[in-house]
């Protein structure tokens, strides 16, 4: 309906926000990169705001919970926690501004919305590689590897071999992943499905996406990209008449590789991927151990360790960067890395245990959905769906760009069960 337009501006908005986010903080306004960290804090306030003056309802009973855990928490963290009111308000505002967007955008927007936002990841995908390119083989002092706020020490984290991983657009490096996985579900969708989409549109977003997994040096993209593909296999049976196209392009991509094999960059690249790929196996105790633990949100570890917390939490915001830096003058974890466990941390092992059932409710009733839409041969939404699991419920909320792309994961999944416009 017309009046929905001005929501779906402003999620748009939102969504361009989180990506482009990084670049005004590094390249445009360097001097004002504090403030654009939560640049999308007033966007947010300003679409529930308006969704409420239309009258749209959007929220449901998981979202009620979380909204009474927040504020009992709240309570909690101003009495019996660290009682300091900007990091809690920055803890609590993940509750309150941004997860009821998720269920917003899933309201207003539908499946063509969807497929639109996935067609703009494709020819994104295109300069947003070259950008990775520019920033893997430039010094950290080049102008394309400019840190926040203009740090000329640059932008790149751990990588091996001398190379660094290169961030994009994004503030940290963690949205170059986020991007490319999101990416790939939406690749996966085209190419099975679409037939608006020009082929050689196809082809280059794969080649972007077939270069960014090891230009990246990201474990976490090449899972993400495993996990889109392997949950895709079982559906195949519902496309035998797109076999000649899905394998005409799977060719072209093939050969590409092996022509993109025989430059000396290429090769450079996936040496550096290789290297720090098993490097980091061993030091973290194998693939299995990081897909066991990391992937899975450390949910055994922070069990085990939930009756030793503080039966109150510490407080909203104490395990997060920003609240390390206002309490302590240090970036740190000062709970946990694994989101689980920052959680419990924080909230006490009633609340955040609770808080954490209700993440994985959430995933479990999206995946029945997604499934009894593939049923009625809607494919988009069992593509979307392992991208949504892995960033919504065990993903950080710690940092605002990945909080930012588990927010959108689960607004174009629940988006995407809808095939008409409201």
């Amino acid at each position: 309906m017309f009046e929905y337009k001005e929501i779906k501006q402003g999620l748009w908005l939102y969504l361009l926000l989180l990506i482009f986010e990084g670049a005004l903080r590094k390249w445009v306004l360097p001097q004002f990169s504090d403030i654009l960290l939560i640049i999308r804090d007033p966007l947010a306030l300003f679409l529930l705001v308006k969704a409420s003056t239309l009258k749209i309802y959007y929220s449901n009973s998981f979202l009620i919970q979380i909204w009474v855990i927040a504020i009992i928490s709240l309570g909690f963290t101003l009495t019996l926690g660290h009682q300091n009111l900007n990091v809690a308000i920055y803890g609590i505002r993940v509750f309150l501004l941004h997860l009821p967007l998720a269920f917003l955008m899933g309201h207003v927007f539908d499946k063509n919305d969807v497929i639109k936002v996935g067609k703009f990841f494709l020819y994104l995908s295109i300069p947003m590689t070259i950008l990775l390119i520019a920033q893997f083989f430039s010094p950290q002092t080049a102008w394309v590897n400019r840190g926040v706020g203009g740090d000329l020490s640059g932008a790149g984290f751990d990588g091996a071999l001398g190379y660094l991983r290169p961030p994009g657009t994004f503030s940290f490096t963690n949205g170059t992943s986020s991007f490319y996985g999101l990416l790939a579900a939406f690749l996966l969708y085209f190419l099975f499905v679409s037939e608006t989409i020009p082929v050689l549109l196809l082809v280059l977003s794969g080649i972007s996406l077939l270069i960014a997994i090891p230009i990246s040096i990201s474990r976490t993209l090449l899972f993400m990209v495993t996990a889109s593909v392997v949950i895709v296999v079982p559906a195949l049976y519902k496309f035998k008449d797109k076999i000649n196209k899905i394998f005409g392009i799977g060719i072209s991509l093939f050969i590409v590789y092996l022509c993109l094999n025989m430059f000396s960059f290429f090769d450079t690249v996936l040496n550096v991927f290789n290297t720090r790929f098993e490097r980091a196996n061993e030091s973290e105790g194998g693939l299995e151990s990081v897909l066991l633990d990391r992937y899975l949100g450390g949910l055994a570890s922070a069990l085990m360790e939930a009756p030793n917390k503080k039966i109150s939490g510490v407080g909203l915001g104490y395990g997060t960067n920003v609240g390390s830096v206002l309490l302590t003058n240090n970036k740190s974890f000062l709970i946990s890395e694994g989101e689980w466990g920052r959680i419990i941390g924080e909230m006490g092992p009633i609340l955040g245990i609770w808080m954490v059932l209700i993440r994985l409710f959430i995933g479990l009733k999206t995946t029945i959905h997604s499934y009894r839409m593939l049923s009625e041969n809607n494919f988009l939404s069992w593509t979307l769906l392992p991208y949504m699991l892995l960033n919504f419920t065990q993903g950080s909320w710690n940092q605002p760009t990945a909080m930012g792309f588990s927010i959108i994961s689960l607004g174009l999944l629940i988006a995407s069960f809808k095939s008409t416009t409201n």
